[in-house]
């Protein structure tokens, strides 16, 4: 048996009995989360850009572009949709992973489930499904994978992709080892392009073609057996011999389930979620010393080293480029506090009194990097008065999931804040409460007819 067959035989096996209340609790956040973020997304130049190349606006098909009121088909939804996804880099996290786990997989799910019918449990347990495969994978390989430069997201998040539909579609062990061995040569995605609209693109892409890959095997395409463990396979070509375990993929299944621990890492802030923990020792300093922005004159940040490539950026000059840059990130807490979607528009991002506070903001490895602590960070403010200040953050509040999880109030602000930007309240009142009971809901198409009618009632409004 190949890895490809042993993990199909893993995901074709998982039974909605096998989800208990907290897997379920988890599972529809990260569901929730992820419509939410592509609503908001959807607002955003990258999907649009992405329609007008695929040729999604004369497309006929059942499938909904969420927060844009159009339909086309299958792939190309969540192509769009996962652009839209993650567009603002607002979509969960989850440090198994080394990336976001659910943008690549609910447009793939909701597209399918559109096109080929299903219900709000069949939703969920796909779900799982997917998130445990990308996220098992993500224990054998990370974090060498993440540190050579590939973006998990969609170099992991297409088996996760892959796994999920054909859950969704009832495929055959057989079939679904097939679709997985086809993902692994749809992997793609490099972090050399974090900060551009091709980050997003990388998640479109990997949802798209997990999608893909479930359709192409229940067709009958064929695939290497061996795909993963061949001497010119997965493992081998992306880490490389004695990077990784193979072992950890089945070894750990479903004990526990990667929903639960370490689980969905809700995202509060729009933007890179390197930028979170300092993001928040910074607000925790400011506020215990009560320091005004006038009083700063300068922020030292003191993190792993594999958190500081992608996110030391001096200048900003664009809303999308804030969200990888640990300089304006830091100023803009010290100047407003919570970080918010407005805060990552164009013209905020060259506010002048948060550009005045961004040359005085550095940052540097505090540990060496084979320390395990990747999610802890300590700040520094020295301030005019000769003192400096000091705060450690072990990890940021909602991106650890279980371990730190994201306060109720502070998600459904989120929520709101996210689907208002293309929808009525009376409709995000609605899509809020159907998603927080999907065992209820009777056809993924309730759940995007819904977002369809938000929409329309917001051009009307």
């Amino acid at each position: 048996m190949t890895l490809a067959r042993d993990l199909a035989a893993a995901v074709t096996a998982l039974e909605r009995t096998d989800l208990d209340a907290e897997a379920v609790r988890w599972a529809q956040l990260g569901i929730t989360d992820a419509i939410a973020c592509a609503i908001a997304g959807s607002q955003e130049a990258a999907p649009r850009l992405a329609i007008a190349a695929v040729g999604a606006n004369h497309e006929e098909g059942p499938c909904l572009l969420l927060g844009l009121g159009r339909r086309t088909g299958p792939l190309s939804a969540a192509l769009v949709n996962g652009v839209a996804a993650h567009a603002l880099d607002f979509d969960d996290v989850n440090d198994v992973l080394g990336g976001h786990p659910s943008a690549p997989l609910v447009p793939a799910l909701l597209a399918l489930g559109e096109a080929y019918g299903a219900s709000g449990s069949e939703l969920l347990l796909a779900y799982v499904a997917g998130f445990e495969a990308e996220c098992k994978i993500g224990l054998a390989v990370n974090f060498h994978h993440y540190d050579k430069g590939w973006h998990p997201t969609a170099t992991l998040g297409v088996f996760g992709a892959a796994a999920a539909s054909a859950k969704l579609l009832r495929l055959s062990e057989e079939e679904t080892a097939t679709a997985l061995s086809i993902a692994a040569s749809f992997a793609s995605g490099l972090k050399a392009n974090f900060g551009t609209m091709t980050k997003p693109l990388h998640v479109g892409h990997a949802s798209r073609n997990g999608a893909f890959a479930a359709l192409l095997a229940r067709e009958g395409f064929t695939a290497g057996e061996a795909a993963f463990e061949h001497e010119m396979g997965f493992f081998e070509v992306y880490n490389g011999a004695g990077t990784y375990d193979a072992s950890r993929v089945l070894g750990e299944w479903a004990d526990p389930l990667s929903v639960v621990e370490p689980g969905v890492g809700v995202k509060p802030y729009p933007c890179c979620g390197s930028t979170h923990a300092p993001i928040d020792a910074v607000r925790a300093l400011v506020s215990a010393k009560q320091i005004a922005p006038e009083d700063v004159v300068s922020v030292r940040v003191l993190a792993h080293p594999s958190r500081i490539p992608h996110i030391d950026r001096p200048e900003v000059h664009t809303g999308l480029e804030g969200k990888f840059s640990i300089q304006y990130c830091v100023a803009r807490a010290i100047h407003d506090g919570a970080l918010r979607l407005s805060h990552f528009e164009d013209g905020q991002a060259t506010e002048a009194a948060v550009q005045a506070l961004m040359p005085g903001v550095s940052i540097e490895a505090g540990v060496p990097r084979e320390s395990d602590e990747r999610l802890a960070v300590r700040v520094e403010i020295a301030t005019r008065d000769g003192a400096t200040h000091d705060w450690r953050v072990e990890e940021a509040i909602g991106t650890g999931g279980a371990r730190s999880p994201i306060p109720e109030a502070d998600f459904r602000a989120k929520f709101d804040d996210c689907c208002t930007r293309a929808m009525s309240a009376e409709s995000t009142d609605r899509l809020y409460a159907l998603c927080g009971d999907l065992d209820a809901v009777a056809s993924v198409a309730d759940l995007t007819e819904t977002v369809a009618e938000g929409a329309r009632a917001a051009v009307a409004g």
